[in-house]
């Protein structure tokens, strides 16, 4: 490694990797480490692209030049970490960081120490380590530390996304600015989906890049070109070309949802077609919001024209909230009785409320409902988004998206606009596509 590859290699990682690693990357691996300098990156590719591979060579890179603000670089040491959803995972992309530092002639001597408990770790002689953690337990190994490049292998797979990068990794970059890498395969329409999207659309700042595993010159193209003509479109999609598709659990898909944003527009005017409301109320448990959605309903279409979401509010402002919507949209009240009952239909008897007790039977129809509306194009709703705690925002978008069968006990929006779209439930042939398969 001469002193001009030196120089150019803190601009040029893959320069960097030749030179001193003595590997080619592909040309999407190369834009990757030219590209992802923000605080924020995300990499989102089908298998076998290389995404452990080019984040080993980053986390190396990052470890020789230390890259960040200057004032930073009195702390002395330079922390990088590699963390997924299992320690297995990440010990994946740690132990290639590890083979190439310890082949390469100009980076072996360097290296101080290579420990595996009580937890992977490489150190070198700069004052730099590489680590490899888990995320298990909602981030719990990770707190206490701090460090300065963050790459979270495989986060779409991860089961607490939100709270785990918010909550956790964010408050360990904050010390010194540190650097945050998304780095995963789709899987499905969830948080790193939304993630991705907010990047994409500037409503965050960031860096996005996807890759689609045929550009990996370094694999065998006749393997995946079998592949492809075996796979399933979904498959071929999220797999081979790193692209976001429905799971298949979603309650409602992503096509539905797009629809139903797109069908607010279609709402005539008050003065043309009044119409008639309908109010859904869900209120919260230990963990969730009091959620209120009042609907509409023109011509058997049904439009979202009130939200409102609270947390930790007294019953008693609760009600009064319930009783002023009933006031400003009057109509039929549909209130979620589970655990409260009979006290909340007498404190709203004015406006004779229909009380709805959740069960597996009752959810399921409610839900099915919801569904079966949003497949005949029958709803329409704005992108509807409100304050969910000191910097963060809540969208009825992100919930509608990310709600599943399995996985619907905080969707407190969706629940309540389930309760209000159910007086309109018919018995008429569902048009949903069945969930099933044939032999």
């Amino acid at each position: 490694m001469t002193n001009d590859d030196w120089r150019a290699g803190l601009a040029e990682p893959s320069r960097f990797a030749q030179a001193a690693l003595g590997v080619t990357l592909h040309r999407g691996q190369q834009q990757w480490l030219r590209r992802s300098i923000a605080r924020e990156n995300v990499l989102v590719t089908g298998n076998r692209w290389g995404k452990s591979f080019v984040s080993a060579v980053k986390l190396l890179h990052h470890a020789i030049y230390r890259p960040r603000p200057l004032r930073y670089d009195r702390a002395g040491r330079y922390r990088a970490v590699v963390a997924s959803i299992t320690q297995d995972q990440a010990t994946i992309t740690f132990d290639t960081a590890v083979r190439l530092a310890r082949q390469s002639a100009w980076l072996e001597p360097l290296i101080a120490s290579i420990k595996r408990t009580p937890f992977p770790s490489l150190s070198f002689t700069n004052g730099a380590t590489i680590e490899a953690r888990s995320t298990q337990n909602r981030g719990e190994y990770l707190l206490g530390n701090d460090y300065d490049l963050f790459v979270f292998d495989e986060v779409a797979f991860e089961p607490h996304p939100e709270y785990v990068v918010e909550e956790v990794i964010q408050m360990r970059l904050a010390d010194r600015a540190g650097r945050l890498d998304l780095v995963s395969t789709p899987n499905g329409k969830n948080w790193f989906y939304l993630r991705t999207r907010q990047i994409l659309e500037k409503n965050r700042p960031g860096y996005v890049q996807s890759g689609d595993s045929r550009e990996n010159e370094f694999i065998s193209a006749d393997f995946l070109n079998e592949r492809v003509r075996h796979f399933s479109e979904q498959r071929l999609h999220q797999n081979i070309m790193g692209e976001f598709v429905d799971s298949g659990g979603e309650i409602l898909s992503g096509a539905y949802v797009d629809r139903a944003l797109a069908k607010i527009e279609e709402m005539p005017p008050v003065e043309k077609e009044p119409g008639v409301y309908i109010t859904g109320w869900d209120l919260a448990r230990k963990r969730t919001a009091t959620v209120g959605v009042t609907l509409r309903v023109v011509a058997g279409r049904a439009y979202v024209v009130a939200l409102e979401r609270y947390r930790l509010l007294d019953w008693s402002i609760i009600l009064e909230k319930i009783g002023q919507r009933q006031r400003d949209f009057p109509g039929r009240l549909l209130v979620d009785a589970t655990g409260l009952g009979d006290v909340i239909t007498e404190q709203l008897a004015e406006f004779n409320p229909t009380p709805i007790i959740f069960t597996a039977a009752t959810k399921a129809a409610l839900l099915t409902n919801v569904e079966l509306f949003h497949a005949r194009g029958a709803i329409g709703y704005a992108r509807w988004e409100l304050p969910d705690g000191p910097g963060r925002i809540w969208s009825l978008e992100d919930e509608l998206r990310g709600a599943t069968w399995d996985d619907n006990n905080t969707c407190d929006a969706l629940m309540a606009l389930a309760l209000a779209l159910w007086p309109l439930a018919t018995r008429d042939t569902p048009v949903v596509p069945p969930k099933v398969g044939r032999l």
